[in-house]
C-alpha cells in the first residue's frame, strides 16, 4: 500500500482538534487506496481501558487500537466517541481514523506491571480492530502476542475478514490462554449491507471466515446485532440467517435489537429517511422513549427468536447473553452489553 501526504506537524490544519495539544505525536496520512479517509497516527499513553464493574460482562478490560472505523456502519454504537476529538459522529467517524501506532509496545509495559491480575481483555468493543487499515498497520499481531505471552485471556469481536491472516497466531495463543472469537453478522442481504454498512466485507466472506476459524480449532460465536425492526427481524429472515450460521459452524449466537444512542440516532434516521421513508414514523414511535425499542416489542422479539435458536442448536443460552463476544459465560441485560461493547 502506498501512503502519500505524510507529515508530522501538530500545527497542520487537519490535525485532530482533540489531539492538537500532544506536541510532536500526530502524523496525518492519506492514500489513494482510501479515498476521502485520513489516518491520524498517535503515540498512545495507555492501551488498557477499564470496564465498569456494573456492566457485568465477561471481561474487565478492553484494548482499542483504532478510533473511528471505515466500515461506516450507519448504526455503529461507537460513533459518539468521536465527540471527544471534536469531530462529528457521522462522516468524521467513517473518515477520520485515529491509529495508536505504539499500542502493542505500551500494552506490553502495562501487562508487565506487578499489579496486573491477568483479567480477560476484549478487542473490538469500540472500533473494529480488523478494519481495512489493519492490513497496513499490523497492530493486532503484537497485541495478541503481548496478551498471550503475559498469560492474559483475550477475546475478539470483528466484522473484518482480515482476521484470517492471524489465525495461526490465534491458534498458538489459544494453547497459552483462553481465546474467544466472534464474528458480527446481522445482515444476510448483501444489498442491504452495501447500503447500511458499506465498508464491511460480504456476507459470504464472513461465513467463509467462520468456517476457517472453526477449521483452525477455535470457537466462533456470532453477534447477530443489530437486528433491524421491520427490515431484518422477520421469522423467515432470522431462520435463513441462523441456517447459514449453523452450516458455517458457529458455536453460539447472540441477538440484539437495534439500539439508537444519541449521536447515532440522527445518522441512522437520515439513512432510513433516504432508503426506507415508509418506516420513519414507525421507528420514531418505537424509539420515542429513548435509545431502546419499546419493551413490548423487545419481549415479542425474544419470544420469536427463542424457538429459532433451539431449532438451529443455539439454545444453550438466552439470546441476550454475550457468550460469542468473549467465549465465556455471563448473564446480563442487553442494555449493558450494547453500552459497553459499542
Amino acid at each position: 500500500m502506498r501512503w502519500a501526504g505524510q507529515r508530522i506537524d501538530v500545527e497542520a490544519p487537519d490535525a485532530l482538534p482533540g489531539l492538537g495539544s500532544i506536541a510532536g505525536l500526530v502524523r496525518s496520512v492519506t492514500t489513494p487506496e482510501f479515498q476521502g479517509v485520513t489516518f491520524h497516527e498517535v503515540l498512545a499513553r495507555s492501551a488498557l481501558n477499564s470496564v465498569p464493574g456494573a456492566a457485568a460482562l465477561p471481561f474487565s478490560w478492553t484494548v482499542n487500537p483504532y478510533r473511528g472505523c471505515t466500515h461506516a456502519c450507519r448504526y455503529c454504537f461507537a460513533r459518539p466517541t468521536h465527540k471527544y476529538l471534536e469531530l462529528d459522529t457521522g462522516q468524521d467517524f467513517d473518515r477520520q481514523i485515529v491509529v495508536k501506532t505504539n499500542v502493542a509496545e505500551v500494552l506490553r509495559r502495562e501487562l508487565a506491571r506487578p499489579s496486573w491480575s491477568h483479567e480477560p481483555v476484549a478487542l473490538g468493543t469500540n472500533a473494529d480492530p480488523y478494519q481495512r487499515a489493519e492490513g497496513r498497520y499490523r497492530l493486532m499481531p503484537g497485541i495478541i502476542d503481548a496478551l498471550a505471552s503475559s498469560g492474559t485471556p483475550l477475546s475478539i469481536l470483528t466484522k473484518g475478514t482480515l482476521l484470517r491472516r492471524d489465525l495461526g497466531l490465534l491458534s498458538a495463543a489459544a494453547s497459552q490462554v483462553p481465546v474467544g472469537i466472534a464474528m458480527s453478522l446481522a445482515l444476510g442481504d448483501d444489498e442491504l449491507r452495501r447500503s447500511l454498512e458499506p465498508g464491511v466485507p460480504s456476507v459470504r466472506g464472513r461465513l467463509d471466515l467462520i468456517r476457517a476459524i472453526r477449521a483452525a480449532g477455535l470457537p466462533c460465536g456470532v453477534m447477530v446485532a443489530p437486528v433491524l425492526p421491520w427490515l431484518t427481524d422477520s421469522t423467515d429472515q432470522l431462520d435463513n440467517l441462523f441456517t447459514q450460521l449453523a452450516e458455517a459452524g458457529a458455536t453460539g449466537v447472540t441477538t440484539l435489537l437495534l439500539h439508537l444512542r444519541p449521536g447515532v440516532k440522527d445518522w441512522f434516521m437520515q439513512w432510513l429517511a433516504r432508503d426506507h421513508p415508509e418506516l420513519v414514523a414507525r421507528y420514531e414511535s418505537l424509539y420515542a422513549r429513548g435509545s431502546y425499542a419499546a419493551p413490548s416489542f423487545r419481549k415479542a422479539f425474544e419470544a420469536k427468536v427463542r424457538p429459532l435458536r433451539a431449532k438451529h442448536g443455539f439454545a444453550g443460552a438466552a439470546s441476550h447473553r454475550p457468550e460469542p463476544i468473549a467465549g465465556m459465560h455471563v448473564t446480563t441485560q442487553p442494555q449493558a452489553v450494547q453500552q459497553s461493547l459499542f
